[in-house]
């Protein structure tokens, strides 16, 4: 990809990432995504650094981590703050949470597995499904 002599404008950043536009900008005011240099016409100028990290950022939340756990993988992925182990930990930490999702999400396909295999899928005024849902949790 040829940046030119002024480097990436965001959109042409956001389509070498993979990601939209607002997301450019979104990442760039909550501090995810450096400040870029500006053109002599005030335009962001972006540069395959920044390219890097937000695939970097697009890929962490791809994966379902968290913002404030990305800010921390991006401080322990840059050069001399390397950390395997406590890369480890935040990772550890986002697996376990990934499995709590995964029980729950089995145990929300039985009930409504079953559920719906009590439905018999007649025109009837009786439905279990709305039965389930009607009823207090």
């Amino acid at each position: 990809m040829v940046t030119g002599p002024r480097g990436l404008s965001i959109g042409q950043l956001a389509a070498a990432a993979g990601v939209n536009l607002e997301t450019v900008r979104y990442y760039e005011r909550i501090g995810l995504m450096p400040p870029p240099a500006r053109t002599g016409g005030g335009h962001r100028a972006y540069d395959p650094a920044h390219v890097q990290r937000l695939a970097f950022i697009r890929h962490a939340r791809a994966l379902g981590f968290g913002i404030e756990d990305i800010r921390a993988l991006l401080t322990l992925a840059a050069p001399g703050h390397r950390s395997c182990a406590e890369v480890r930990d935040i990772a550890s930490a986002h697996l376990s949470e990934v499995r709590t999702k995964l029980a729950h999400l089995a145990r929300l396909e039985s009930i409504l597995s079953n559920t719906i295999d009590q439905c018999s899928g007649t025109p009837t005024p009786a439905c279990p499904v709305l039965d389930m849902l009607d009823a207090p949790m």
